[in-house]
């Protein structure tokens, strides 16, 4: 790991130091059983060595794709196994599931400390396989050795997901340390090992462990803060629905002067039944679909742009805030394409071509639905009596939390008081299509959807950053929803989400 500021810099306008219960003083659960002083110290007093731990699981190019070293894989799971063990759980196992094709997926991380009695149980999600570097020559470090600069630690996976696990790590030493044995809140974590590669076998691996991961409460620390300074619950997610359309139009290649004119090649054809799938705002034009047009939060224009790295001169597509855009409305984007590079590009008029379409779904939206509806619009739009194939892939529902419930009343409380600001209650454009899976195993838990992200991260991308100041209030944050859980009162047992 190398290093430059050692100090994260406080985010700016927020409080160093905010007084208990002045964040939400008016319905937030009573915080006088938790010791938010005393786990805040422990927080910052072990913060280094959980920077110092995550720069260690960013050394390790664990990546579920089948092109990549599983040895690889499998040692990123031995490394968060040690990690947890050190909390004190003494039952860590790391578990597969098989694919489809029987074939075993990546490893997983579950750990269990059973719940005292008449205590609840939560469930810690979070996953240590990363997404590829992609290109190195885009990155300003090397994408597996962690780099801090600026307050921020630089390297794949510091932000997605490597510090969602060690935000569950660092809030447990915390509550272990200043609880000690009167903690008595049942606590399960659950790594997984291929979320990147799309969770081939999370419904199966769920169904199969079920006993073992039920639980009242569970968090999913795989999402993104409002911005730098500003915390999030999560509390909307868009579906997702994805596939492969191939236009055809010969049998075979052929010479582009012999035969050109009279004749549009696939890849020009593909263009056009591309140029299709939006109308002339931007907005996405497949009937059928659900499009909403109301978002609470207002986020600026200049800001998006600034946020997302807009070039100037580029217009922003759609109707409507950039909120309902964003969370709201379906998107749709073409994510690949299989045509010759130019670099091999050759005269022929090419006989077929391939592009990937990734839609987003409003909440609401039915994901079979969707699917038909895109079907049915390539269909229709045919180019030039083209050939067209649709070829489904993956397919997830949309999700949406209920902020009254006690679990969540006291995420925001300890939003709040770890960020020393009001915390926001946001959706997400992004989608994370396990979190069905999770609803229908586990339909009376209560579903928390946190993170580490902002919008400066970069998840998925070269230059990936995560925020230190953030993650420090993300681990104080999660520390206080464990100690105020563990003070909320009993539950009639796990998986029965009867916290009040």
């Amino acid at each position: 790991m190398t290093t430059e500021p050692t100090t994260p810099p406080a985010p700016a306008g927020a409080p160093a130091a905010p007084m208990p219960g002045s964040v939400i003083p008016v319905d937030a659960p009573a915080v006088d059983a938790v010791p938010l002083d005393r786990l805040r110290a422990s927080v910052s007093a072990r913060f280094p060595r959980t920077v110092a731990d995550l720069a260690d699981l960013v050394a390790i190019p664990g990546i579920a794709w089948d092109a990549f070293d599983a040895a690889n894989l499998q040692h990123s799971a031995e490394a968060v196994a040690a990690l947890i063990r050190d909390t004190g759980i003494e039952d860590v196992r790391i578990l597969r599931a098989n694919k489809e094709d029987g074939t075993p997926g990546g490893p997983a991380v579950v750990a269990r400390r059973p719940a005292a009695p008449g205590k609840p149980t939560i469930l810690l999600y979070a996953h240590h396989d990363v997404q590829p570097p992609g290109d190195p020559a885009l990155w300003q470090t090397e994408p597996f050795t962690a780099v801090e600069r600026d307050g921020r630690l630089f390297g794949r996976g510091a932000a997605d997901d490597k510090a969602g696990i060690m935000a569950h790590v660092g809030a447990l030493h915390a509550v272990n340390e200043v609880l000690g044995d009167g903690f008595g809140l049942g606590v399960t974590l659950f790594i997984e090992g291929e979320e990147e590669a799309g969770s081939p076998t999370f419904r199966t691996f769920l169904e199969t462990h079920q006993q073992e991961l039920a639980a009242d409460v569970i968090v999913v620390a795989d999402s993104s803060n409002w911005k730098v300074g500003v915390p999030a619950l999560t509390t909307s997610l868009r579906g997702l629905v994805d596939g492969t359309i191939e236009v055809r139009v010969l049998d075979h290649a052929v010479h582009s002067g012999m035969f050109g004119g009279p004749l549009l090649d696939a890849p020009t054809l593909l263009a056009r039944l591309i140029a299709t799938l939006h109308d002339d705002d931007g907005s996405v034009a497949i009937a059928g679909l659900v499009t909403a047009d109301h978002a609470e939060l207002d986020y600026p224009e200049a800001t998006f742009r600034n946020d997302a790295g807009v070039l100037d001169g580029v217009r922003l597509a759609g109707t409507g805030s950039i909120t309902s855009r964003l969370w709201a409305k379906p998107a749709l984007s073409i994510i690949g394409m299989d045509i010759p590079s130019v670099a091999l590009s050759s005269n022929t008029l090419l006989p077929a071509a391939r592009a990937k379409f990734s839609l987003r779904l409003a909440p609401g939206q039915d994901p079979d639905a969707a699917l038909a509806a895109i079907e049915a619009h390539v269909a229709a739009h045919a180019p030039f009596g083209a050939r067209v194939t649709l070829v489904p892939g993956e397919r997830g529902q949309s999700f949406a939390t209920d902020t009254g419930t006690a679990a969540a009343r006291a995420a925001l409380w300890a939003l709040g008081e770890a960020w020393g600001v009001p915390p926001v209650e946001s959706g997400m454009g992004g989608s994370i299509p396990f979190i069905a899976d999770l609803h229908d195993v586990f339909g009376a838990a209560q579903i928390l959807v946190t993170g580490v992200e902002d919008p400066d991260s970069r998840a998925h991308s070269a230059n990936e950053s995560l925020h230190l100041g953030d993650f420090r209030n993300a681990v104080l944050a999660e520390a206080l929803l464990l100690a105020r859980l563990d003070a909320q009162g009993p539950a009639a047992g796990t998986g029965t989400a009867s916290l009040t």
